[in-house]
């Protein structure tokens, strides 16, 4: 036989092995025998060679090879020191496998990664976010004490990076550099306490997870970030979401009352012994006190509704959990459909589901009682789910339902899973002591089944029967005969032992039957299981002590019997019942009390859910799965009795450059409102009405001067002066209603540079300003840059309308609105929106006014005055203002006139929610370099060439989005340029003809969720001819 046969090869793999270049030929070692053991010294010899090729494709292969055998599981670790070599290539592909390969492996070679530390550390400087990032999970994973100091300055840095996508990484960073040294948890709180503060949504649930693993017991760190965190939840991304909710659920419950005391109030009504009346009426009082929710629990309550409809089951199982902890009993009723809905997920997430529910149906059965079909047993389910649907239904067993419940059982305890049909069993005796009407149904049901061949089965038949025998032992002396007469039939060892069991404990009360039954024992002693012959020797030893008269001799003969039985733990029963039972001269002082000993009244058992104690674990957690207190595991506090100071949660607003008064008047300053002021809309609507058309006269005059200076700013633009950068200004009914004395004397300052509030300059981050900075930063040449981009007037305004009120709905009063796309008078961060309003009846229509408004967290409105009357066949147009926060979120309210009110609502389409840009092609690259790799999203069109025409793109983006074209120097690029309305965020939307009849569509913007809706509507737009 030739050495090559020693050879380990792998013949079926060829395909693979040449993909991997893992298996290249073995070297054979002289002595052929033991070529099998040969160490394979050429093994990834080609990926060796390729890294240190010169060729950027030859290196860029091995590494996409390697990263493949790392997800096959193959081990790649001898390749890191020529993996290692490449970390500083210049070549941004090969150096991402690079750090994803040393993400994988740097923990294991922690020598060989601390020789490369100093390039990790110029990669943290690199303009690449992905690079920025993934050298700071590289420098976190090597687990070496003495680089800590490294580590902490590179968290510090990347934490206050401009991209949110390093800021999470470093997040992320914060809980391996905790484990690997806890003494600086001081130094990472002031780290968290930043990252906290970040308004990024791809921040938000990585930041709470290192908030959680290193400092759950800071809630002060949460109290500012707190309804930031409520408002970012629907944003963030889903894992975020569970972290952040399981969060809040333990924020709130240190934070708010009970909102259960009302419910707790209406019982225990009954007088103490010792309590006087006096102290009864003041108890009385207290109950009386209405219950009030803090705004700021409504808003953590409101604000995860909406998430019970994600796809993702832990983000549902981690709502319903919260709306179980801290929601009012009468509103936790929601989760019930969304939990159901989770039960055509696969097994795993069933169980865990299964297993919440069961908990809660002990508790509140009402939630989930309109839902019982759904948790029949199906054939094709396993055995965990098929048990704990059982449990669910025994717990939602009633008086109603118990009829149909039991016909299922019937067909369960017939199943071929026979550890299934003995669950079934012990359910069917939960029933019947649950619920005293089906008690002797259930009790002949069960004696039917001791004559079951299955052992199981009959075991837990006779299990049950006897501990409801032991409940009501008076009343089933029937049963117990019926079984006597059984024990000529049944085989089983485990039911024989228990039937005896159960006549030796009631022998007094079948004081014919227990006798007979010793009888037809003795005969068969020697035959029976080991079992049953220590119930036969105890119900010997009962009759004994109660019928010695008809049973002493037959007690005698079954003890020598045992005497010499082959089994010593019978001999052993033998013996101590002889000693006990017959007393003799060596017997002690215990023989008299023989007959209490066997005869002691047995406490009846307590047939209980499993899930009864596991309430006081948190729904959903890993210690409520297991019932058991896991490592980690942080326990909910019990609800405070008074409320801890709600104003912790108030964030104040401060206002940049407040000593900037060009008119030489200090302005006043506002006091920091709460979060959610019940007066906010009363004051808006008070202001709006009170103001006459003195007001109307004040804006035209103030949008005239705006526009003077715009072309005064335009004029000095082509002289070469320079351009002023500002900051995004909000507008409110304050600064609309000043006085025309203050335009007068703002005119007559003679600014170095107007600031016009329509053309706001896009600067990123934007800070927040206060309303009433319009006129401070009037006048104020904030920067020298030389880029403009600024707000343009729309390129087409579509005339599509959208019906607010049908006139069959609205009894005559017919309601359109559309959007002008225009800046809005009222606000520059909210959207322009005209309705027309028709009066289609034969009667006049009177006070037609905005009512009750039901609008989302931060959304805002302003509304138009009321109209007092609109004739027949009278038509008038009125504005309104909609502050949609960068969201289609709709904004319901009720649109009433003087005898009715109709709940109307404005959606608005992507497109409305973007103000048009104008900017150099310069600018466009420059600012779409800086919203790469998370900011951009993209998606290839067909289309025939003829639709791909410059005036055909144009049309179509422009039909669909506010937006401004912008300037292109290449004849297959169609560049186009926009803000969003609210945050002033960037939207730049590039439309790239390629060859044949294809085009590559790509945005970008910060706003990543508006990106890929806008995304959504253009491609299929641009598509169709």
């Amino acid at each position: 036989m030739s050495s090559n046969s020693f050879a380990y090869t792998e013949q079926s793999g060829g395909g693979e092995t040449a993909e991997l270049g893992q298996e290249a030929t073995s070297t054979i070692s002289p002595s052929g025998a033991f070529g099998l053991f040969s160490s394979d010294l050429k093994k990834n010899e080609d990926l060796k060679q390729m890294l240190e090729s010169n060729k950027d494709s030859a290196k860029l292969d091995a590494m996409k090879r390697i990263v493949g055998m790392i997800a096959k599981g193959k081990n790649a670790s001898e390749l890191f020191p020529a993996v290692v070599k490449n970390v500083a290539s210049k070549n941004i592909e090969i150096k991402k496998l690079v750090y994803v390969y040393l993400v994988r492996y740097a923990e294991e070679q922690q020598d060989l990664a601390l020789l490369s530390i100093s390039t990790f550390q110029r990669a943290l400087k690199d303009p690449n976010q992905l690079i920025r990032a993934s050298a700071l999970r590289v420098l976190s994973s090597i687990r070496v004490p003495i680089i800590v100091p490294i580590m902490m300055l590179a968290i510090k840095e990347a934490s206050a990076d401009l991209s949110p996508y390093v800021r999470k990484n470093a997040a992320h960073a914060i809980q391996k550099l905790y484990s690997l040294d806890p003494e600086q948890k001081e130094m990472l709180i002031e780290v968290i306490e930043k990252l906290l503060k970040d308004k990024s949504t791809l921040v938000a649930g990585s930041v709470v997870m290192a908030f959680e693993e290193v400092c759950p017991d800071r809630i002060d760190l949460i109290h500012k970030n707190y309804r930031k965190l409520c408002n970012l939840l629907v944003d963030v991304e889903e894992w975020g979401q569970v972290v952040i909710i399981h969060m809040l659920t333990r924020y709130a419950r240190t934070q708010f009352v009970s909102p259960w005391k009302e419910d707790d109030g209406l019982e225990d009504n009954e007088k103490n012994f010792y309590e006087s009346d006096d102290e009864l009426k003041e108890k009385t009082e207290d109950r009386k006190k209405p219950y009030t929710m803090d705004p700021d629990h409504r808003l953590l309550i409101r604000n995860t509704k909406p998430l019970l409809q994600s796809r993702n089951a832990a983000v549902v199982m981690a709502v319903a959990q919260l709306y179980w902890h801290i929601s009012p009993k009468s509103e936790a009723g929601i989760i019930s459909k969304s939990l159901v809905r989770l039960l055509r997920s696969n097994r795993e997430v069933q169980y865990i589901v299964l297993q919440n529910i069961a908990t809660m149906s002990i508790q509140r059965k009402g939630m989930f009682e309109p839902y019982l079909k759904s948790f029949y047993v199906r054939s094709t389910d396993p055995t965990m789910i098929k048990t704990l649907k059982l449990e669910i239904l025994t717990n939602l067993a009633n008086e109603a339902n118990i009829s149909t419940l039991l016909r299922e059982f019937q067909t369960y305890v017939k199943s071929q899973d026979k550890q299934f049909a003995a669950a079934t069993i012990q359910t069917i005796g939960r029933c019947a002591t649950n619920i005293s009407e089906v008690t002797d149904t259930c009790l002949n049901g069960l004696v039917c089944l001791l004559s079951n061949r299955d052992e199981i089965v009959v075991a837990e038949s006779v299990v049950v029967i006897k501990k409801l025998l032991q409940m009501q032992p008076v009343q089933h002396g029937e049963i117990i005969k019926h079984m006597a007469k059984l024990l000529d039939s049944i085989t089983v060892p485990v039911a024989r032992a228990s039937i005896l069991w159960l006549i030796g404990e009631n022998c007094e009360r079948v004081p014919k039957i227990a006798p007979d039954v010793l009888r037809k024992m003795a005969k068969s002693f020697t035959n029976e299981d080991d079992l049953v012959k220590l119930q036969i020797l105890n119900l010997g030893a009962k009759l004994y002590l109660t019928n010695s008269k008809q049973t002493k001799l037959l007690t005698q003969y079954i003890l020598n019997l045992g005497k010499y039985d082959q089994n010593y733990d019978i001999r052993d029963r033998t013996r101590f019942i002889r000693q006990l039972i017959v007393p003799n001269e060596k017997s002690g002082a215990l023989s008299k009390y023989a007959k209490k000993i066997f005869l002691a009244q047995k406490p009846a058992p307590l047939l209980e859910s499993p899930f009864k104690d596991r309430d006081h674990f948190q729904l959903g957690t890993l210690s409520h799965t297991l019932n058991i207190k896991a490592s980690g595991y942080l326990e909910l506090s019990n609800w405070p009795e008074v409320a801890p100071d709600p104003s912790v949660r108030n964030v104040e607003v401060i206002e940049l450059a407040k000593e900037w008064t060009p008119t030489g008047k200090a302005k006043k300053e506002n006091p920091a409102k709460k979060f959610y002021s019940e007066s906010e809309e009363e004051e808006e609507s008070s202001d709006s009405s009170s103001s006459d058309s003195g007001e109307f006269y004040n804006i035209l005059k103030y949008i005239t001067h705006i526009l003077d200076g715009k072309k005064k700013n335009e004029k000095s633009r082509t002289s070469g002066s320079s351009d002023a950068d500002s900051s995004s200004i909000e507008s409110s009914s304050d600064s609309e209603s000043e006085s025309e004395s203050e335009y007068e004397s703002r005119k007559t300052t003679k600014p170095f540079l107007t600031v016009n509030p329509i053309s706001t300059p896009v600067v990123l981050p934007t800070p927040a300003l206060s309303p009433s900075l319009i006129a401070d930063l009037e006048g104020l040449n904030l920067s020298t840059s030389s880029s403009v981009i600024s707000v343009g007037t729309p390129v087409f305004v579509p005339g599509k309308t959208h019906v607010l009120l049908h006139r069959m709905s609205g009894k005559g009063l017919a309601a359109n609105y559309f959007f002008p796309r225009q800046p809005c008078i009222f606000g520059d961060k909210m959207v322009s929106v005209q309705i027309t309003l028709n009066n289609t009846s034969d009667r006049k229509i009177e006070n037609i006014h905005i009512g009750e408004k039901k609008l989302p967290v931060g959304m805002q409105m302003h509304v138009f005055h009321p109209i007092d009357s609109l004739e027949p066949e009278g038509s008038i147009t009125v504005s309104m203002g909609i502050d949609f926060c960068d969201s289609t979120q709709t904004a319901s309210f009720q649109l009433c006139t003087k005898d009715d009110c109709f709940n109307v609502s404005i959606q608005p389409p992507i497109g409305e929610l973007l103000l048009p840009v104008t900017m150099s092609e310069k600018d466009f690259k420059k600012e779409q370099g800086m919203l790469t790799g998370m900011n951009e999203t993209s998606a290839v069109i067909i289309a025939a060439p003829q639709n791909f025409t410059p005036s055909m793109v144009l049309q179509k983006v422009v039909n669909v989005a506010n937006v401004g074209v912008v300037p292109s120097g290449q004849d297959n690029i169609h560049r186009f340029a926009a803000k969003t309305v609210h945050s002033g965020s960037l939207m730049l939307v590039t439309v790239e003809l390629k060859e044949g009849s294809t085009a590559q569509l790509i945005i970008n913007t910060e706003k990543t969720v508006i990106g890929s809706v806008l995304l959504r509507e253009l491609k299929p737009v641009l598509s169709q001819g």
